[in-house]
This record gives C-alpha cells, sequence and structure tokens, in this order.
C-alpha cells in the first residue's frame, strides 16, 4: 500500500510538473510571437529577422452552452515550431482542470494529405493524471476530418477514461464549412456515452468561427460555439 501510495504522489507529481512546463513555455511562445522590430532596425535587418517565424500560436475558446447545467468556456492555447507541438487546455478533461501537452507534428501526402500529432502531457485540478494523446487531420480536396483523442490515466483517486473530439466536414467554399461532429466527454452530465452533432464553420483571415449542435431534436440537445486567432 506504501508502494502504491509512493506510486501515484510520483506520478501526479509529474502530471502537474508537465502542465506547469507547458503552460510557460506557452506563455513565452506568445511573447516571443507579439514581440515587434525595433524602430531603428534596417530593412535588411528586419527581413533577417522575420525569416523563417519562430513560432506560430493559436487562441481558442468553445463555449459550452448546456440545459441543465452551468455553462462554461473551455480555452486552448498552442504553438508551434517546425515540428514541434505544445499545448494547454482548461476546463476541457474536467471541469477547474488544466493540462499541459508536447508533441511532433508528422506530415505526408499531396492530393490526400496526412497530419499526426502523437503527444505526451499531464492533467492537474478536479482531475490529476498523465495523459498520451493524438490530434489527426486527414484531408482530401474539400474534405477533411479531424479527430483529438486522449486517455487519462487517473492519479489521486481520478478514475482513467477517453475522451475524443471527432469532426467530418465538407468546405463549401474557402472561409465556409460544414458537417458532422462527435464528442466523448465528461466535463458534463448527459445520458448518452457519445454525442452527435451538426456543425457550420466560418473563417475571415486569421480568425475562425463554428457552431456546433449535439443531439439536435432530442430533449439532451446542448450547442457550443467557438472562436480561434492564430499569428
Amino acid at each position: 500500500m506504501v508502494t502504491k501510495g509512493l506510486m501515484a504522489q510520483t506520478a501526479g507529481v509529474t502530471a502537474r510538473l508537465t502542465a506547469i512546463a507547458v503552460s510557460l513555455a506557452l506563455i513565452s511562445c506568445a511573447r516571443d510571437a507579439c514581440a515587434q522590430t525595433p524602430s531603428g532596425s534596417t530593412p535588411q535587418a528586419t527581413a533577417v529577422q522575420s525569416q523563417p517565424p519562430a513560432w506560430s500560436v493559436g487562441i481558442s475558446a468553445a463555449t459550452y452552452v448546456l440545459p441543465d447545467e452551468e455553462n462554461y468556456v473551455q480555452p486552448t492555447v498552442t504553438a508551434d515550431r517546425d515540428a514541434l507541438h505544445l499545448e494547454a487546455r482548461y476546463n476541457y478533461e474536467d471541469r477547474h482542470s488544466v493540462s499541459g501537452f508536447v508533441g511532433w507534428t508528422f506530415e505526408k501526402g499531396t492530393n490526400v494529405q496526412l497530419e499526426l500529432t502523437p503527444m505526451i502531457g499531464g492533467v492537474v485540478g478536479d482531475s490529476d493524471g498523465i495523459v498520451p494523446a493524438l490530434e489527426l487531420t486527414l484531408s482530401f480536396r474539400r474534405l477533411e476530418f479531424y479527430s483529438e483523442g486522449e486517455y487519462v490515466i487517473g492519479v489521486n483517486g481520478t478514475s482513467s477514461f477517453l475522451y475524443n473530439w471527432s469532426e467530418l466536414s465538407i468546405h463549401a467554399t474557402d472561409w465556409l464549412r460544414a458537417g458532422m461532429v462527435t464528442q466523448r466527454t465528461r466535463t458534463f452530465g448527459t445520458p448518452r456515452d457519445i454525442q452527435r452533432g451538426i456543425l457550420a464553420g466560418v473563417s475571415v483571415g486569421k480568425v475562425e468561427g463554428a457552431f456546433y449542435l449535439f443531439n439536435p431534436g432530442s430533449d439532451d440537445h446542448y450547442a457550443v460555439a467557438t472562436v480561434g486567432l492564430s499569428f
């Protein structure tokens, strides 16, 4: 029993350190990405400094509008440099829980494009655990499939569980898409193990928004609205 308790405490500390380290790294990346070129720089110096961009940063927030529970917001921050991928989330695995991830992106294909990002991270808060995860994007012409899944290995009394969000969409234009979405989550109570719904999304420049309606036509329907900014 002592050994199991020590292992649980060690895993919990590891999860916290991972989440904190990734969050700090993302803050540093965002600061570097937003830094402006000094006013006294010459055009040649500016060109050298801007090639290539050090980091690409994304900030998004999903608002969950629930019929029988309190609404909540789920923010996510990502930072990428070449194949390196960093990500931090809040209210994702569980309410009042923060998670951080480190991953590596692999890309393949021209006509059919596949992008895979395996990640490892941790979550702390109302749920504690070690979290292996995978993000996947498969696209062909105007058809796109996206999925993000993870398995939370619970510690400190948290039960292990599987989370997944998947969407299949078709781009009617370069800025408009529509399709279907599924989600398996435990951040709020629902009688369905897997929720299914429809989606519509628009993108204007570096801003993208989407609206999701889950379980339409049923008593346990709910909506999710997202907005994201990349720079």
